[in-house]
């Protein structure tokens, strides 16, 4: 979905497909016959964005079989898709029974993610379309925290130089210009947006940027206006934003919160919650270390690391941190310029959530993805920007 912002540049939403599994290119062929062209239809678009997560095996496939590359984007257009984005941050087994920490894995420490963000900027350059000449590609904040020393700082931030300059080379022989999003998130070596603005003002790098996850702003108790500024005075390139929202508890002490809160903690994904305090940000792991005895202080609200609908806060006594996304968003593209071309709604967790709250049959969730899409339309044409056909 396409948008005209009143300085006249095109602003991109799309919806990350990392909330369908799929490891191979076959499963990423049916995802779009699936999913991706039922929500297109649903919201009664020509055209609708995609942000694409190929795992390593699909993307592998892709990047050595040009014939298979070919046969994805002329799948693409006959199916009303496009892509401008990719979702860089899991490797592989994101549809796993538990990803938890190994969606850290490999790191940027490690030699392949440096080869497999290749593979996907290989990928993408050959996949946007033919009136974009701008891609983007989010990626992990280098490494969870623990077992992260100064050898391997070193070594990730060789591999992000070594990235860059394949950039440049690939600009140079496709005309296509990819710039790689560094995502923090909490329980990261780069957890915030002021960690980011650090690592990436000493990188030094306009291929190397940020990717803003409103959840994860939320999460740390970020000020987005704060944070937006920072990064924009220092000339930081936000290279994506994702457009998502967090899990908040306004009374975490209370029982009745603390027994909505252990509905939405599943063995799936990690779910860092963090809590601001005099002292400062406190946080755990997971809601479960939370929720368990007195490992956070609950004097104060809570959020979780849980990618909420958007539309569709939790029931009373748990509410999402939309507000955080609204008030991102309207710094984002609400400008005379914007600071970002490429908004993703992701909501990967739809069947993460309490059995209750999940869509029971394909149908459901492709109504449910159109209705975070039509929020996010939403909050574009009030902030005054068009959308285009």
């Amino acid at each position: 979905m396409r948008y005209r912002h009143p300085d006249g540049s095109t602003v991109h939403l799309a919806y990350c497909t990392n909330v369908h599994p799929a490891e191979t290119l076959d499963g990423v062929l049916a995802q779009l016959r699936d999913h991706c062209e039922p929500v297109r239809r649903r919201l009664g678009r020509d055209r609708l964005g995609i942000g694409l997560w190929l795992a390593r095996d699909a993307a592998h496939a892709l990047v050595t079989d040009p014939s298979a590359l070919r046969g994805l984007r002329t799948e693409l257009e006959h199916r009303g898709l496009e892509v401008v984005t990719l979702n860089g941050f899991p490797y592989e087994g994101f549809g796993a029974e538990e990803v938890k920490y190994r969606v850290y894995q490999p790191d940027w420490a490690d030699p392949e993610r440096l080869a497999h963000t290749t593979d996907l900027a290989r990928v993408l350059a050959q996949l946007l379309p033919d009136d974009v000449t701008e891609g983007s590609i989010s990626t992990l904040p280098l490494a969870w925290r623990t077992a992260y020393d100064q050898e391997r700082a070193t070594a990730a931030h060789t591999a992000l130089t070594t990235l860059a300059e394949r950039l440049d080379a690939l600009d140079e022989l496709t005309g296509r210009s990819l710039r790689i999003g560094l995502e923090p998130e909490p329980g990261c070596t780069v957890e915030t947006t002021r960690d980011a603005l650090v690592l990436l003002t000493a990188i030094g790098h306009d291929r190397i940027g940020i990717c803003v996850d409103t959840c994860h702003l939320a999460t740390s108790f970020e000020d987005p206006h704060t944070a937006l500024d920072a990064l924009a005075q220092a000339r930081v390139p936000i290279v994506k934003s994702q457009l998502s929202a967090a899990l908040h508890a306004e009374h975490p002490h209370l029982p009745e919160v603390r027994a909505a809160l252990a509905a939405f903690d599943e063995p799936r994904f990690l779910h860092q919650t963090r809590t601001l305090t005099a002292a400062g940000l406190r946080g755990t792991d997971d809601l479960g270390e939370a929720l368990a005895g007195d490992a956070l202080p609950d004097a104060s609200p809570w959020r979780a690391h849980f990618h909420v609908p958007l539309h569709a806060a939790p029931a009373a006594p748990l509410t999402s941190t939309l507000p955080v996304l609204r008030a991102a968003l309207t710094r984002l593209v609400g400008g005379p310029h914007p600071l970002t071309h490429h908004l993703e709604v992701e909501t990967y967790t739809w069947q993460a959530l309490p059995p209750e709250l999940r869509p029971r049959a394909r149908a459901q969730l492709v109504d449910g993805i159109a209705a975070e899409l039509t929020l996010a339309r939403d909050l574009l044409t009030d902030l005054g920007l068009k959308e285009l056909p």
